[in-house]
């Protein structure tokens, strides 16, 4: 279940609420490997505004550039499991501040995390630190640039963090990645060359029957 603060609490029953999204991308440097950060929100203008960290829970006020740079996020779902979560992200081309973030800086598998904060439509300030709503990584980026009076833009299709758990490890069986564990590990040896062994039993031979390989946990076994 997602809490609220009292303060974002307090306003959403008072129907006196007017919702915006902020974007935050940790994308490279093609050329150091250094991290670069940016922010965007879903209003006009920049502004520093606080928000809850996602790993932390501490709130934490950062830099958000505006102006029509995040054009729309899809429908983002709320569940309580370890199911693989897919978001789009539309950006607009024509911005200069989106040009440089997907052209000049590498974005595959950048994190991402989406916050959604409550304004107040009175003072237009925000109630309470805005509240993440999704943290992943961009899986593909698509950038469409139209030719005359057709449509362009830069889609960003991200997964949510839970997709490392369905990543495997390929060393698991393997003597090398043993050694790297303890230089007297053998076990894994003649794990390469096992299934190319043959028996003789009576009148009978062929290769040694293998066991069908068992779905990894996590990657572990």
């Amino acid at each position: 279940m997602r809490s609220l603060s009292p303060e974002n609490f307090a306003a959403l029953q008072a129907r006196r609420l007017v919702a915006r999204d902020f974007l935050w991308i940790v994308a490279r440097n093609r050329t150091t490997g250094a991290a670069v950060t940016d922010g965007m929100w879903s209003d006009v203008g920049n502004v520093s505004a606080a928000v809850i960290h996602p790993d932390t829970g501490l709130p934490v006020t950062r830099d958000w550039y505006g102006s029509g740079t995040l054009v729309q996020i899809s429908d983002i779902p709320a569940v309580a499991n370890l199911s693989v979560q897919s978001v789009t992200i539309r950006l607009s081309q024509v911005v200069d501040h989106v040009e440089t973030l997907v052209r000049e800086y590498d974005c595959k598998q950048a994190r991402v995390e989406i916050y959604r904060g409550l304004f107040n439509p009175e003072t237009r300030q925000m109630v309470a630190p805005a509240q993440c709503r999704f943290v992943g990584f961009v899986d593909e980026i698509t950038i469409n640039t139209p030719s005359e009076n057709d449509e362009g833009g830069v889609e960003m299709r991200c997964v949510s963090h839970t997709q490392e758990m369905t990543r495997s490890n390929t060393e698991t069986r393997s003597h090398e990645s043993q050694k790297l564990r303890s230089a007297t590990d053998t076990f894994f040896v003649d794990a390469s060359t096992a299934g190319e062994y043959e028996i003789f039993w009576g009148s009978i031979k062929g290769k040694v029957p293998s066991q069908p390989k068992r779905k990894k946990f996590l990657g572990i076994f």
